[in-house]
C-alpha cells in the first residue's frame, strides 16, 4: 500500500504547465447613439384639424417614419 504513494506522487511532478487562452466576453455598451427623432407632421396638426388634413399628414409620415423605425433597428442589431 505505501509502494503506491511514491509513485501517484512522481506522477505529478512531471506534468508539464501549459498556456491557454481563455476569452471571456466583457459588457460593453450595445448602442453608441440613437438616430434622431424625426418631427412628424402629424405633431404639428392643429386639434380642430379636419379628417382630410389628418389622413394626409399620417400619409406623409409613413416614409418617415418607416426610415426612422429601420434606423432604430439597424442600432439594436448590436444588442442581440
Amino acid at each position: 500500500m505505501l509502494t503506491g504513494v511514491p509513485i501517484a506522487l512522481a506522477g505529478c511532478g512531471t506534468a508539464t504547465q501549459a498556456m491557454h487562452t481563455v476569452r471571456v466576453p466583457v459588457r460593453s455598451p450595445c448602442i453608441v447613439a440613437l438616430p434622431a427623432r424625426p418631427l412628424f407632421a402629424t405633431q404639428t396638426l392643429m386639434p380642430d384639424a379636419s379628417d382630410g388634413e389628418k389622413v394626409l399628414a399620417i400619409a406623409r409620415d409613413l416614409p418617415l417614419h418607416l426610415k426612422y423605425e429601420s434606423a432604430l433597428e439597424a442600432a439594436m442589431v448590436a444588442c442581440l
